[in-house]
């Protein structure tokens, strides 16, 4: 079997797609994903796949994040025919995500056809449209954790839970080739340990082959125990004593719900003041709807918690915002509150209007709970940029800033060696790095080979590789 790594590699944290090829010239796809704050040059990058689409016969998929599903509408519209693999709970979140990317691409797409004809250019295609990727959604078949699926008669797959997001999973793949049965492991995204809602990442077989995340694999996290003291202490200082706005920009699903529940949990033991909170995502009014229907992932804290709250998401002066109306609304809001909106990163979504109108002001507070690509708005607002550009824009930053890395949906790199603590070092053929900043990938495969284990790679963007 050949693997080939044309997506997540050389430096990138986003775009993740690896390709196997059997012996039988069977193509598997690992992932689907987009690439993601690159600006312009972002739009090449998803159109240029490296692979027919028709030529794949399957993908398997980690979990509903955009930057590991959000080119199967783009594959479905190209001519891939085959089925996409994931857990319940990943295919109920692209059911929503998938057609809100696609709306996002023609909104967009028409933005910029606007500029186009302006200079008397042609127009583009959007990358795909809401209805490919509703129409895409045809393609999935549920399989739950650790549960092999028979792929073919020599090629088995098993979902675990890797704590990232809600249905996340590492992929584990068995298969025959020469009478020689050999695994391969892909982590996906690892979750952190003890986290509010999630369980723990599941303890994993052995394997021949690990592919290994390392988005966090030179940093250590804050313990996740004092996530909420430091919330509390931030709401306090933005809306209490500063009487301004709290703006937390939060991935919509997975990082919005932890906040959500972080705020009930300071409500319930009375430490939250008076204060009106707007959840302003669409997409994460619809994702926490999905978190209600699959209660049963729930950790035993949580599920503890909904015996005497039977909402955890859902609790006085707390408002979910669906409309555009409601939304603009919050502009002359001019009371202290708190705004939950997306994206997480700021690149795209509602958060962007509200920075816009609220930046340049002092009494604002923009508080980042996760990670930032380098080149995002996100990154360069929380980097300390005095001046930002927003909607083609600028923008002085006269708001407070403030960062929670207690909320990342990613294992730091002591808790990366723990999720691989049950692979027995000298058993590993080859391990491969992925999924990471440049930095990351040398520190966290220095780490490994100190660890003891042999052959570690950091892939090339497009290198391919045997399994031998």
């Amino acid at each position: 079997m050949k693997i080939q790594c044309i997506g997540a590699s050389g430096g990138e944290v986003t775009g993740s797609k690896f390709l196997l090829t059997t012996n039988e010239n069977l193509k598997i796809l690992i992932d689907c994903g987009m690439y993601q704050g690159k600006g312009l040059e972002t739009d090449a990058m998803n159109r240029d796949l490296s692979f027919e689409p028709d030529e794949i016969d399957f993908v398997i998929l980690s979990h509903a994040h955009i930057d590991h599903s959000g080119l199967i509408p783009y594959i479905h519209k190209n001519g891939f025919k085959g089925k996409v693999f994931c857990t319940p709970a990943t295919r109920d979140l692209c059911a929503i995500m998938l057609p809100d990317s696609g709306k996002i691409q023609e909104t967009d797409t028409a933005q910029f056809n606007k500029k186009l004809a302006f200079q008397k250019m042609s127009p583009v295609e959007p990358l795909y449209t809401m209805q490919d990727a509703i129409s895409c959604l045809g393609h999935f078949i549920t399989v739950p954790y650790k549960t092999p699926f028979l792929i073919t008669p020599t090629l088995t797959f098993e979902f675990y839970d890797s704590g990232h997001i809600l249905g996340g999973a590492s992929i584990y793949i068995s298969f025959v080739e020469n009478n020689e049965t050999k695994t391969l492991l892909y982590t996906g995204d690892v979750g952190r340990y003890n986290k509010r809602i999630l369980p723990d990442p599941s303890s994993l077989p052995q394997a021949d082959y690990v592919m290994c995340e390392s988005t966090y694999g030179n940093r250590l996290h804050k313990s996740v125990e004092n996530a909420e003291q430091e919330l509390m202490m931030i709401v306090l200082d933005a809306c209490a004593k500063r009487k301004g706005k709290l703006i937390i920009p939060a991935f919509a699903i997975g990082r919005a719900q932890e906040i959500v529940y972080a705020l009930h949990r300071l409500k319930s033991n009375g430490n939250l003041p008076s204060i009106d909170i707007f959840v302003d995502s669409p997409l994460a009014v619809s994702a926490t709807g999905i978190f209600r229907l699959h209660s049963e992932s729930f950790n035993e804290e949580m599920q503890q918690f909904i015996l005497t709250n039977p909402d955890p998401f859902g609790f006085d002066n707390l408002h979910y915002v669906r409309t555009i109306e409601d939304s603009k609304r919050l502009n002359t809001y001019n009371r202290p509150c708190i705004i939950i909106s997306a994206s997480g990163m700021m690149e795209a979504g509602r958060v962007k209007h509200h920075l816009a109108n609220n930046i340049d002001n002092p009494r604002t507070t923009v508080l980042s709970v996760g990670y930032c690509a380098p080149s995002t708005l996100g990154a360069k607002i929380m980097r300390g940029d005095k001046e930002v550009s927003i909607f083609g824009s600028k923008y002085k930053v006269r708001a407070k800033l403030a960062n929670i890395q207690s909320y990342s949906g990613h294992a730091d790199y002591l808790e990366l060696q723990q999720y691989l603590s049950t692979q027995i070092p000298e058993k590993v053929r080859k391990f491969f790095v992925i999924h990471g900043e440049d930095d990351a990938l040398v520190s966290f495969a220095n780490l490994m080979t100190e660890n003891g284990f042999q052959n570690v790679v950091i892939p090339r963007f497009k290198e391919e590789f045997e399994l031998s």
